[in-house]
């Protein structure tokens, strides 16, 4: 796969999935606009990006603003004159139980991310991507198609409503000839689970196949389904767990 003279907008870029997204995207020939709040991952990213040869771009954001949103698109059409692909990877997972005090407020704050940012990144890069008759790609997650752990009511609700949003941008966009396309990763070695008392690898027993997934897995269906070799895929969702749902049913 070739991503020539492409420009890629990655949420979520300075770790995890969104790194090693952003970096193979690079190996891919694509230029990369990345964001992040964390500045020096940031621009260690964009660095290996340029290792191989592309142009990229770090923007330090948050996309829990509307303003913010406007200013990542705004700065990598300024730099980079158009916009191809937008992966909408940042995310975050604070748990509460219905019955905590701050339950609303985690809520709140992880539905503004989860969902409302995507939407904000979204709304305001559709018009970029309509020119180039592009496609999206939002990274949801296997918390959005089951309910099997306790105190996580935000965070699988608010990838839920990311798959439902996928499937409706797709249907809206289609007459442009963009496409739109979600992506549900089971456990997986990321920083996701900081802070948290159960580790990616504390659910290893939980799956199928015994394993946790790399972030290079998700990585590669993200290039896949934002190239050619995809051209009749929209409005899906891919499940990628290692069998984890098959555990549960």
């Amino acid at each position: 796969m070739s991503f020539s003279k492409m420009v890629v907008l990655i949420t979520g870029g300075s770790a995890g999935i969104g790194a090693t997204t952003a970096e193979l995207f690079a190996k891919e020939c694509a230029t990369v606009a990345i964001v992040g709040r964390n500045e020096v991952n940031l621009n260690k990213v964009a660095k290996c990006c340029e290792s191989f040869g592309v142009p990229s771009l770090a923007i330090k954001a948050d996309i829990a603003t509307d303003e913010a949103a406007q200013v990542i698109v705004k700065k990598t059409i300024d730099k980079f004159g158009k916009l191809d692909v937008l992966v909408n990877n940042a995310g975050i997972l604070r748990e509460a139980a219905l019955e905590s005090d701050n339950f609303l407020k985690i809520f709140d704050e992880v539905m503004n991310v989860n969902i409302r940012g995507a939407a904000r990144l979204t709304y305001y890069a559709a018009p970029h991507i309509i020119k180039t008759k592009g496609n999206i790609i939002n990274i949801s997650s296997i918390a959005g198609l089951c309910t099997q752990r306790p105190k996580n009511i935000a965070y699988r609700t608010s990838k839920a409503a990311l798959n439902h949003f996928s499937r409706s941008v797709a249907l809206e966009l289609a007459p442009h000839g963009v496409r739109v396309n979600s992506i549900c990763p089971g456990p997986t070695h990321t920083g996701l689970f900081d802070g948290l008392a159960v580790t990616a690898d504390d659910l290893k027993s939980k799956a199928a196949l015994n394993r946790v997934l790399e972030t290079s897995e998700i990585a590669n269906m993200i290039l896949y389904l934002a190239s050619d070799k995809a051209k009749g895929i929209t409005g899906s969702n891919f499940l990628i767990d290692n069998g984890v749902l098959l555990m549960y049913k």
